[in-house]
């Protein structure tokens, strides 16, 4: 099978590789569809610390975001599996530590995640083996590109369950990129009224088309109390002015992640009684997210800019925008396509 592979910084290739066999406890899927994210990118520029770390290394296959039909299953899994379409779970813990038997396996020591860390190849490709265990079925309403948008819909899910809003409350949200946009209209939905901060014209000019009023520029918030302040940029210093913006008594959440530490005064979050709340994986709401998704509550569509065939992956984890693109932050990969 043709799959992308990431020999190095910058540096890849589109390679015929052994199809997966489905080993026992496990299933194969015919991939239909990849997003695009900052962390693959991280590894095609040499960035990502999981490299430094020593939790991943070179040649490797990129993507975690993924939709895609079992095409066929290992032993000790129910066959009715076969032809469902399904995404999975990124965080594969090794079910046995404490952590994992307290159903925190996205926080395993010794876990593997998909396309990103402990040798476990990613969904690149036209074909991928995943555990059967971190399958989630998708119901029809919920097609390969919505599948797709499961992972990171379930970061975005988890960061306003994590901030509890309710409808009276105002979120602000900075970063509006697909996490940050993800996160405002799962808010939207709790009936919170939601503002949206970027560090340029343009990202707030797309939050608008997507019927968010209240969008600003870091020069333009306004002086509002925010009773909730969800970070979900790359910026370093937007830990500590979400600190700074919100309400005493309120709860930022941390879901972005700089390339440089980031600081924070915990005299400001002790003197404000605020709480502060990180989020690394979207595992535990990977399951709401699909009932968002196949309900309605939540359209994520409209983020989506273009999707590209996979010897269009390299380009796009570039930094290049295919000629067709729309004003979407996420690009699409379908295997099945040259």
């Amino acid at each position: 099978m043709r799959a992308f592979v990431l020999t190095g910084p910058r540096e890849y290739s589109i390679e015929e590789v052994p199809e997966p066999e489905a080993a026992p406890g496990e299933a194969v899927v015919e991939v239909e569809r990849v997003g695009v994210c900052g962390t693959d990118v991280e590894f095609y520029t040499g960035g990502m610390q999981y490299l430094h770390d020593g939790h991943s290394s070179y040649p490797m296959r990129l993507g975690h975001e993924w939709a895609g039909r079992v095409a066929a299953v290992g032993e000790g899994v129910d066959p009715a599996w076969i032809g469902r379409r399904v995404m999975g779970d990124t965080m594969l813990g090794d079910g046995t530590c404490r952590r994992c038997r307290r159903g925190l396996q996205h926080v395993c020591e010794r876990r593997q995640e998909v396309g990103i860390r402990g040798g476990r190849h990613g969904a690149l490709a036209e074909r991928l083996a995943v555990p059967a265990s971190s399958l989630h079925a998708l119901p029809e309403a919920v097609d390969a590109a919505l599948g797709a948008l499961v992972e990171p819909g379930g970061n975005a899910l988890r960061a306003v369950q994590g901030a509890d809003p309710g409808p009276e409350d105002r979120v602000l949200v900075l970063g509006p990129g697909t996490i940050g946009l993800l996160t405002a209209m799962f808010a939207r939905a709790t009936g919170a009224e939601v503002h949206l901060m970027g560090l340029t014209e343009s990202s707030p000019a797309f939050a608008a088309s997507l019927g968010f009023e209240h969008t600003w520029t870091e020069a333009t918030v306004p002086d509002l109390p925010f009773d909730a302040i969800i970070d979900a940029s790359n910026a370093a210093h937007l830990p500590e002015l979400a600190l700074e913006l919100v309400e005493p008594g309120g709860t930022v959440v941390y879901i972005g992640l700089a390339s440089v530490p980031s600081r924070i005064d915990t005299r400001a979050l002790v003197l404000a009684d605020v709480t502060a709340v990180g989020v690394l994986s979207a595992s535990p709401g990977l399951e709401a997210t699909i009932g968002a998704y196949a309900e309605g509550s939540v359209d994520p569509r409209p983020l989506i800019a273009a999707t590209v065939g996979l010897a269009g992956a390299g380009p796009v984890l570039a930094g290049e925008r295919p000629p067709e693109a729309g004003p979407g932050p996420k690009i699409h990969i379908d295997p099945r396509r040259i």
